[in-house]
């Protein structure tokens, strides 16, 4: 049974931190030759603020399973409908691409967060 715990434990976290590194990779698209590398780098900061934002959230997580669970989960479920209009309307994919984006961004935050819930529960289940 520990070793379970320990698996619950790790798995959201590693989840957090891979789903905020591939949102980080979407700041590099600030960098564009015809700018001067001072406002290339500048976009590139403000590109990277919804990371800054998902690593204060990671740490809350990280200390208090369930409030950071709850909030990652309710990220991944607002989020999602922005997401999936914002590419359908908008830049005018279909609605199977714009699905796998959503998928994509959005499902392993809901993920972490079910698991940071359970992780909490099991832990606590566990003290009794």
């Amino acid at each position: 049974m520990k070793t379970n715990i320990k698996i619950i434990h790790w798995v959201p976290r590693v989840i957090c931190i891979l789903a905020i590194l591939f949102i980080s990779v979407f700041a590099f698209d600030a960098f564009e030759e015809r700018l001067p590398f001072r406002q290339q780098l500048a976009n590139f900061f403000m590109h990277l603020i919804p990371t800054y934002f998902l690593i204060v959230l990671l740490i809350i997580a990280w200390k208090r399973e369930f409030i950071g669970g709850i909030i990652y989960l309710l990220i991944g479920i607002v989020s999602s409908p922005f997401i999936f209009l914002i590419n359908h309307n908008r830049n005018h994919f279909s609605i199977g691409s714009s699905l796998g984006i959503v998928a994509m961004t959005t499902f392993p935050f809901i993920i972490a967060g079910i698991l940071f819930v359970i992780s909490h529960y099991m832990k606590k289940k566990r003290q009794l």
